[in-house]
């Protein structure tokens, strides 16, 4: 009896050693199928000019959910959507605006026009053909913002309903870290919380006054996103109709502001000044604005392209790790320098690359190595407003209680390897710990948000998903670059966005060094590899802003 225990403690230690060097052999086996000529060459295809850029509903779109469901099949993942089909497919509104809008400012003493693209861009806040606004008064409301839980709020009750809104970018800085978090920039700060807000309160429309340091990109960023076409999900047809409706968003110069202002006898620096103060209210700026914006619109069919791993545990393979990366970019547009396609190399074909390795390194694990389930989404429409994940956010293929993390991949590592990762949204939620875990294994550091000002948590697709509650994890370059001085990786990024950001200068460039990138994914799989395996799914940090909304999920379990 006890010669026949002993063989079976022997055999069960031999098949347990069997099985964790099996295991080991697989995560290596997986780790290299992370590779600089996978990223390249996706990279390369996705944003080659036969795509076209890759705008919603073109044929470079369309050719991009070709070549990336077809990737996925070769993977061997799965159709994501009913078991049948990688597409999900949905429909987005074109807006054609006009290559020119009229806009007047008034005052009782004199009229000036502002200039399309070099003063102003201005597009519908709704979905209407034309859409005109006659003499409606302006007024500035500081930030634009309502923020109870610091105490904030610029409006004061004043009656803006009819008015247009002038508004600051970004959110109050005190300097106190815990002011509208300090340096860093809320989602009060947004641009669209601003338009959200004007809506609200009955404005009729909103101008955002651009400067680069409150934005964190120059204005030409802003030309290049905001004309041409443009696309939204579609809307109810009464909310067309409604009366009181919100009809422009509007981005406007600093100094096209201070024209405005200065015409009703005002001085913009005085008014940011108090602005500034929590005793703020609403100010009537004297001058009366119009325009009209002639707009056609058409509906298209485009689709976000999904594929599942399926899980082993009975269990938890019911729950889902979803990795996404958006597709698409802003199609053929101005040209700058006689090149009028924006080919989004960096933003974010190379998202779609990196997501697509990952894919290919999770397929080399057995299927007993992971319990949760793995999606692999690729979304349209990141940049036209998140739409691509908006929409699956609202159809999506796993239940919100059911979706234990999201990682989203928006841009990567061109400048060579670094000491640090960066998580975007560091100390929201519990991944934080595992990523900070792996980090230490590998020899790296994690480090919070290096430019907290951009806000880029709001500013991804990551963001659609928080919002259903979601734990969720956006990793972005280090800036310690190895072999390079202090301050050298930060310039480069820097530079980027001034250079390439939104431009059709973002072009694949075989030169990037991809070493960096590489080692980056290889953290993202590990991490990713735990969250599919930990017993209990991650969840907010107490206090945050989407903690209620999980809880509220999971209570419907």
């Amino acid at each position: 009896m006890i010669y026949k225990r002993w063989t079976l403690m022997a055999g069960i230690g031999f098949w347990l050693i069997s099985f964790m060097v099996q295991a080991q052999e697989h995560l290596q086996q997986g780790l290299q199928a992370i590779n600089e000529n996978v990223l390249r060459a996706h990279t390369r295809f996705l944003s080659d000019d036969l795509l076209g850029g890759r705008a919603p509903g073109s044929r470079g779109s369309l050719l991009a959910q070709r070549y990336i469901a077809s990737q996925m099949q070769l993977l061997g993942l799965l159709p994501g959507i009913g078991d049948s089909t990688y597409y999900q497919n949905f429909e987005v509104v074109e807006i054609d605006l006009p290559s020119q809008i009229p806009l007047t400012i008034a005052s009782s003493k004199d009229t000036i026009s502002l200039r399309y693209y070099d003063d102003f861009i201005a597009y519908p806040g709704i979905q209407r053909e034309n859409i005109r606004i006659e003499n409606a008064e302006v007024v500035f409301a500081g930030y634009g913002i309502q923020a109870p839980e610091f105490k904030w709020d610029d409006f004061k009750g004043v009656d803006v309903r009819g008015k247009v809104l002038l508004v600051m970018n970004n959110d109050p800085d005190t300097g106190d870290p815990n002011f509208f978090g300090g340096k860093a920039r809320l989602y009060y700060g947004r641009w669209d919380y601003k338009y959200e807000q004007a809506a609200r309160l009955g404005a009729i429309a909103a101008m955002v006054i651009h400067t680069d340091s409150s934005a964190g990109y120059p204005w030409q960023v802003v030309q290049t996103s905001w004309s041409g076409k443009q696309f939204e999900l579609p809307v109810a047809a009464e909310q067309n109709q409604t009366t009181t409706a919100f009809l422009m968003k509007s981005w406007l110069t600093d100094e096209a502001a201070k024209q405005l202002v200065q015409l009703g006898g005002q001085g913009l620096d005085q008014l940011r000044a108090c602005a500034e103060r929590r005793s703020f209210k609403p100010v009537p700026l004297g001058v009366t604005l119009s325009t009209v914006i002639k707009t056609k619109y058409r509906k298209l069919k485009t689709a976000n392209i999904i594929g599942r791993l399926p899980g082993s545990d009975p269990v938890l393979q019911k729950q889902a790790v979803v990795l996404t990366a958006h597709y698409d970019h802003l199609g053929i547009g101005t040209a700058v320098a006689g090149d009028s396609i924006y080919n989004g190399s960096l933003d974010n074909a190379s998202g779609v690359a990196s997501m697509l390795a990952l894919a290919q390194a999770f397929v080399q694990l057995s299927p007993t190595e992971m319990r949760r389930s793995l999606v692999f989404a690729a979304v349209d429409g990141e940049e036209a407003g998140l739409l691509g994940s908006q929409y699956y956010a609202e159809h999506p293929t796993d239940s919100p209680n059911q979706i234990a993390a999201a990682i989203n991949i928006d841009g990567i590592n061109i400048w060579g390897k670094s000491r640090d990762i960066t998580i975007v949204g560091f100390g929201k939620s519990t991944i934080d710990e595992v990523v900070k875990a792996v980090a230490q294994e590998v020899g790296r550091i994690v480090l919070p948000d290096q430019m907290p000002e951009q806000g880029s948590f709001y500013r991804s697709d990551q963001f659609n998903f928080a919002k259903i509650g979601v734990p969720v994890l956006y990793l972005d370059v280090g800036l310690d670059i190895i072999d390079r001085p202090p301050g050298w990786g930060k310039e480069q990024v820097e530079g980027w966005n001034k250079l390439y950001y939104h431009q059709p200068t973002d072009e694949y460039d075989p030169n990037w060094d991809l070493t960096g990138q590489v080692e980056d994914l290889k953290l993202t799989f590990r991490v990713a590899l735990r969250l599919a395996n930990d017993e209990q799914m991650p969840t907010w940090l107490p206090g945050d802003e989407f903690e209620s909304v999980r809880l509220e999920s999971l209570r419907k379990k």
